[in-house]
């Protein structure tokens, strides 16, 4: 292999740690998902860099970018186009939606309605949107980013188990270091353009569809396969959780670690690869049945720790 896939992560990271600071695995993580084509939740609080992060890898590709802010009167029509009449034409023509386009930034997702969240997921999941029976195709390279604010439940629709399963990935920025902090108000001191204004296109919508090429050559051998489903298969048998992982579920985790191995500059998956990816690639799809559990932080990841420390993992030589 020619470890494309390792430049290019190389060059997106150095790229967008310029504007998003201090925050090298969390890029890490959105570069695997572009490169397993899959879609990202990002839950955290106001002010955090969410959008900041999405607008800067948009920028970095050199892509297509559309934001929708969700709110409760948005309409799935206003998501994914609709058909109008032209009276020039004396036909009805079809005018797409914000959806088309390379990544789409859902701005709080969860302040719309049930009715115009279900419009993304035949987007996200077929690449194609369906109006008026009529099929369109979406782009090559197409990404969806969504954001939602874990603290203010007011006036929002939680998103059902359905449409959580279609996001590859829930990650969250999270509070930035002392000297992180610092960078930060030091890059953005002076009359100068702001970081994000002077990133510039390190990479190509082309180059990154054949970088996701090389990943899904990346070996997965049997017994990392054999790792994966006992994490998953985990997940169904424990007590505390009313929901486990779902086989897209497996698929996903296993796709993530071909795309760290990747960023790595490896062919072959090792076990930290899988261990590495599962809290972010899993913890969205639980569900918890326990109480004591629900008033903990995070307690789909207290149990994914657990089922990981339960777990062995293959030991022999996975490489070629």
């Amino acid at each position: 292999m020619s470890f494309a896939a390792e430049k290019l992560a190389e060059r997106l990271r150095a790229n967008i740690s310029r504007a998003v600071i201090g925050k090298d695995t969390l890029i890490d993580r959105v570069i695997v998902a572009c490169l397993c084509g899959g879609h990202i939740l990002l839950e955290d609080i106001p002010g955090t860099g969410k959008t900041t992060l999405v607008k800067a890898l948009a920028r970095s590709i050199g892509c297509g970018f559309r934001r929708i802010q969700f709110t409760p009167d948005l309409l799935p029509s206003d998501v994914t186009g609709i058909n109008y009449y032209q009276q020039k034409e004396g036909a009805f023509l079809f005018k797409p939606g914000p959806v088309f386009t390379n990544i789409l930034l859902a701005d709080e997702l969860n302040r719309a309605t049930p009715r115009t969240q279900s419009s993304l997921l035949e987007c996200m999941e077929e690449r194609q949107v369906t109006v008026d029976g009529v099929t369109y195709p979406m782009e090559p390279f197409f990404l969806v980013a969504a954001t939602q604010n874990p603290i203010e439940t007011q006036g929002t629709f939680p998103l059902p188990e359905a449409q959580l399963d279609r996001f590859f990935m829930k990650l969250s920025v999270g509070y930035p270091s002392h000297a992180d902090g610092l960078s930060i108000l030091e890059a953005y001191t002076g009359e100068g353009p702001a970081p994000l204004e002077t990133l510039e296109a390190v990479t190509s919508p082309e180059e990154l569809l054949e970088a996701r090429r090389e990943a899904e050559r990346v070996l997965v051998s049997p017994p990392i396969q054999e790792y994966v489903l006992q994490l998953t298969e985990a997940t169904r048998q424990r007590r505390e959780l009313r929901l486990g992982v779902s086989p897209r579920g497996a698929l996903a985790l296993m796709r993530a670690a071909q795309g760290e191995a990747a960023i790595h500059g490896r062919d072959y998956v090792l076990p930290d690869d899988v261990k590495a990816l599962c809290p972010d690639v899993l913890a969205h799809r639980l569900i918890c049945r326990d109480s004591s559990l629900l008033r903990q932080t995070d307690p789909a990841r207290s149990v994914l720790d657990d089922i990981l420390a339960e777990t062995a993992a293959p030991s022999e030589p996975l490489e070629r």
